[in-house]
């Protein structure tokens, strides 16, 4: 019971680590950039361009990120993460002008990589190794309600004060909720050398063709999650919906992610991450052909299989290359393949509005494609590294890491 105990408190202080992390980054434009545009004399299209730029910026320095999670555990850049995420805040918060506006963005971009699912799901596989995908799934479904939790605050805050006091508010909770999370959740331990160099991944999986694969699918499909997250209102009006109806419909998205991951965790966790993967990428196509040929009356059953699907790659982008390459140097690599994904991601709002404006509700010809595209991709992985289709994922579930763990002589 004790180490039920310890992993689930680790599980909830990162979940709702990650629930401040990404409700303070990635959800803080939707909300404050048209406010902080209107204060400067700025068209909006430019604070979602210094946004943009904070996205490239966390790209760059995403393996960085993953090697000091290998190298210190991850605690401390947790922690450190939650100082950096204050700092940017602040900055956002004192602005005096377009320069010190962008500085705050650009500040946000290099917190990112340090606080995101990329450093806490290196934390996790440090801690509990090849078991550590109950674990990822369990944080995600957590921070899964962070737009549901960050919109709401930062809109009541900016109403009944400005969008400077909402700033100061995620700083101010970054410096104690957050610092107290990681500092007393985490386990502050550096796995033991015989566990940190074993790996289950086969000589086949190693081969640098499965990394560029796998980092071109999750480029793919972080092009169709950037695009709509930023658009699937206009999307659902194009096949013909009411703007009403089209925020109805848009809104579930949240809620469809967080019912994937609840997919995942009941039922497809006994199977290779492979299972999951192919759902993912295969779940917003058939909701683009519904779209298609049937138009408004579907916007609702797109929306879900849409939301569901990105639910699910959120997990596959932690448990694939967990279970083909195995625990060593996880936190590098993860930074290695998810950066051309946040590159997408950062370019995605701005074409994909330029496709929108072209296509009309055709354009979800493209994203379909672009989902297919990865799906075809994760059955050229899965040959060249021999598993087996119907493989079950075959772990050695091991207790809390305190036991076979040292102390981190580096860190306080």
């Amino acid at each position: 019971m004790r180490a039920l105990s310890s992993r689930s408190k680790t599980v909830a202080a990162i979940g709702f680590g990650q629930m401040l992390a990404w409700g303070s980054s990635y959800y803080l434009a939707a909300i404050l950039a048209p406010l902080m545009a209107r204060q400067f004399g700025l068209p909006a299209v430019a604070v979602f361009g210094m946004f943009s730029a904070a996205l490239l910026v966390s790209a760059v320095l995403g393996p960085f990120a993953g090697r000091r999670v290998d190298r210190l555990g991850g605690r401390r850049v947790l922690q450190n993460s939650n100082v950096l995420f204050a700092i940017a805040h602040l900055v956002l918060a004192f602005a005096q002008g377009p320069v010190t506006l962008a500085l705050g963005w650009l500040l946000l971009g290099v917190a990112m990589p340090f606080g995101l699912y990329d450093a806490a799901f290196g934390t996790l596989v440090r801690l509990y190794r090849e078991d550590a995908r109950r674990s990822i799934v369990a944080v995600t479904l957590i921070a899964g309600f962070a737009s549901s939790v960050a919109w709401p605050l930062t809109h009541f805050v900016e109403v009944h004060s400005s969008w400077r006091t909402a700033c100061a508010l995620w700083a101010l909770l970054h410096l104690t909720v957050g610092l107290a999370l990681h500092r007393y959740g985490v386990p502050n331990v550096i796995a033991a050398a015989s566990h940190a160099t074993h790996s289950t991944a086969s000589p086949t999986a190693l081969k640098p063709k499965v990394m560029w694969l796998l980092a071109a699918i999750f480029a793919a499909t972080g092009f169709v999650f950037a695009a709509l997250a930023a658009h699937l209102p206009r999307v659902l009006e194009a096949a013909g919906a009411t703007t009403t109806a089209a925020v109805a419909a848009a809104s579930l998205v949240g809620v469809f992610q967080v019912g994937g991951r609840v997919l995942d965790a009941a039922w497809l966790k006994r199977l290779h991450p492979f299972t999951s993967a192919k759902l993912a990428t295969v779940l917003h196509p058939v909701g683009a052909a519904l779209l298609l040929l049937l138009g408004a009356p579907l916007i609702a059953v797109f929306t879900a299989l849409h939301g569901a699907g990105v639910g699910l790659m959120t997990i596959v982008k932690g448990t694939l290359p967990l279970a083909l390459f195995g625990p060593a140097g996880f936190g590098q690599r993860a930074g290695l393949l998810e950066a051309p994904s946040r590159v997408m991601q950062a370019l995605a709002p701005v074409l994909f509005s330029l496709l929108l404006d072209g296509l009309g509700g055709q354009v979800v010809w493209i994203t379909g494609g672009l989902s297919l595209a990865a799906f075809a991709g994760l059955w050229w992985v899965q040959r060249l590294t021999h598993t087996p289709v119907a493989a079950p994922l075959r772990t050695d579930p091991v207790p809390d890491p305190l036991p076979t763990s040292v102390p981190d002589p580096n860190s306080g």
